[in-house]
């Protein structure tokens, strides 16, 4: 779980947590300042105080510490709805390499997109499917479990975009991936540090470089 003064959205989600079907709770924090590291320690949680600033090196960090054999991707900023954790959880135990809790997969939907996020997640996931012939409805979703040995089968490098890599990757090496229809409330608190632009030009480029390298 990663968070920066997110206790907003703590004091919302946390007490959702189905904390007696999970084997570890890790709660990676890139400097809050508003409480939510005491907060979450209050739940029992174990907390990581990140080394360096920012998203990746968090999810680094996060998968650094982790003991288990399956992780599951997630923010406490509401946009992830806490009780689908059994949802994805069964169905990882259906023997899937992967499972995605897709906000666009019917009847889901997201109540957090505008005009300009909404098109980019169409388009990257309309660019995935043809160019990889895939049929996924959601390759940017960010709440998803997965086995923590896909990282080193797919020869994955820890990004911006490893929502998406991991999406085309397993694709190319026909893992076996699922998705779950799941909607995104609007977001509680705290403050998005993702810029819709530098995002989309990374996510862009992930798409064309595999592209590229799986034409060849």
């Amino acid at each position: 779980m990663l968070s920066l003064n997110e206790i907003e959205g703590l004091r919302e989600i946390l007490p959702r947590i189905p904390k007696n079907i999970l084997f570890e709770v890790i709660v990676v924090d890139g400097g809050s300042t508003d409480g939510s590291i005491e907060f979450a320690e209050s739940f029992g949680y174990k907390v990581l105080r990140q080394r360096s600033k920012g998203i990746v090196n968090g999810i680094k960090e996060g998968f650094a510490a982790l003991t288990g054999d399956v992780v599951i991707q997630f923010t406490p900023d509401n946009n992830m709805i806490p009780e689908k954790i059994p949802e994805l959880i069964a169905k990882m135990e259906e023997g899937y390499d992967m499972v995605v809790v897709s906000r666009y997969l019917p009847p889901a939907k997201s109540q957090d997109d505008h005009l300009i996020s909404g098109f980019g997640n169409w388009l990257f996931t309309a660019m995935v499917n043809v160019l990889f012939r895939t049929r996924y409805t959601d390759v940017l979703g960010f709440y998803r479990a997965y086995r923590i040995n896909l990282l080193k089968e797919l020869d994955l490098e820890i990004k911006l975009s490893i929502d998406t890599q991991l999406n085309i990757r397993c694709a190319k090496r026909k893992k076996k991936v699922a998705e779950i229809p799941g909607d995104e409330p609007p977001r509680i608190g705290g403050k998005s540090s993702r810029s819709i632009i530098w995002n989309g030009l990374v996510e862009l480029h992930t798409i064309l470089d595999e592209w590229w390298h799986y034409s060849r």
